[in-house]
């Protein structure tokens, strides 16, 4: 098969990139993964010159040779491309590498809403490091937020529940909050007696702090053994959940229709009981319609689906493509 007019499709997390390359009929020629994608914190020219290492190996094992490639289309759905503006300026700069004529940039949410959908019709919400939700229509319509952490309004993901978590373990250990057992059970984690010894490991770097996600599946086994303090914290992760994606629908006006609700990231495709039985029992008393799913297929299917929604390539090229992910 030729590699005239070929696809890209670009799916760049904060930990992590995978770049596949995809025929117009849906079939995976060559594909490539390397690490995250963050320009806030290398700049935007570092930034896509690693993502353009990336492309130069999946195109390499696509068996492409001239450099640059010329691609039919690139979609690239891309961590911390959180605003249009943002969007915009990621456009510009993957414009500039002369891969394509035809380059759509979309937030990283957008590839696990689309690798959940039959079609572009629905709203997901993500909730991994941070959380985020975006809808989609056919027509091109979406339904989106800054998510950009609690200056835009936001709360949950699993950095912030570890926050909350620790602020309540923290606040019980030393009598100003009430009782939980998660000022055993946070520092037990780390094989420490205390939350004070905890504390002091965290602020003088013996933990680095990074390592505070690993709090958050402890606050869920300790909800799940009746702390009404982790509990707590697990309904207000489902409130959050349920508010974001009924606003989306709304603003789709799907809300009274039989559309999809897609949940993704590590902490709601952990599938946690309580969690996930609060959010269909929240989710069901807004949008009683709504059709609960949970997206484990790989984000990168997400961003080649919308690649070839792009030339409309049609149900057969898309069948394609998800087979080859197995999803």
């Amino acid at each position: 098969m030729g590699l005239n007019g070929v696809l890209l499709a670009v799916d760049a997390g904060n930990s992590k990139t995978d770049v596949a390359v995809v025929a117009r009929d849906g079939t995976v020629l060559g594909a490539a993964r390397g690490g995250g994608f963050q320009p806030p914190v290398v700049g935007v020219e570092a930034a896509v010159d690693a993502l353009a290492e990336i492309v130069g190996r999946a195109w390499a094992a696509a068996g492409g040779e001239a450099l640059p490639p010329a691609f039919g289309h690139v979609t690239a759905c891309l961590a911390n491309a959180d605003l249009p503006v943002e969007e915009l300026g990621l456009e510009r700069a993957l414009h500039a590498r002369r891969w394509s004529r035809s380059v759509r940039v979309h937030n990283d949410t957008f590839a696990i809403l689309r690798a959940g959908l039959d079609e572009p019709r629905g709203v997901a919400v993500v909730c991994g490091a941070g959380i985020n939700c975006v809808g989609m229509l056919p027509d091109g319509r979406t339904a989106r937020f800054p998510a950009i952490g609690k200056i835009s309004g936001d709360w949950g993901g699993g950095g912030g529940l570890a926050d909350e978590a620790l602020w309540f373990a923290a606040r019980a250990e030393d009598g100003r909050g009430e009782p939980t057992a998660l000022a055993r059970t946070l520092p037990g984690h780390f094989g420490l007696p205390t939350m004070y010894a905890l504390i002091e490991a965290l602020h003088l770097g013996r933990i680095p702090y990074e390592r505070k996600h690993e709090l958050t599946p402890v606050l869920f086994r300790t909800g799940a053994e009746g702390d009404p303090v982790a509990r707590g914290l697990v309904e207000r992760l489902a409130e959050e959940v349920v508010a974001m994606a009924a606003v989306a629908l709304g603003r789709l006006g799907l809300l009274d229709e039989a559309a999809p609700v897609m949940l993704g990231g590590s902490v709601l495709a952990a599938r946690h009981p309580h969690l996930d039985a609060r959010i269909a029992e929240l989710l069901a008393a807004k949008a009683p319609k709504a059709v609960i799913g949970v997206v484990t297929a790989p984000p990168v299917l997400g961003a080649g689906l919308l690649a070839l929604d792009e030339i409309a390539a049609g149900a057969e090229a898309a069948a394609r493509l998800r087979e080859h992910y197995g999803a």
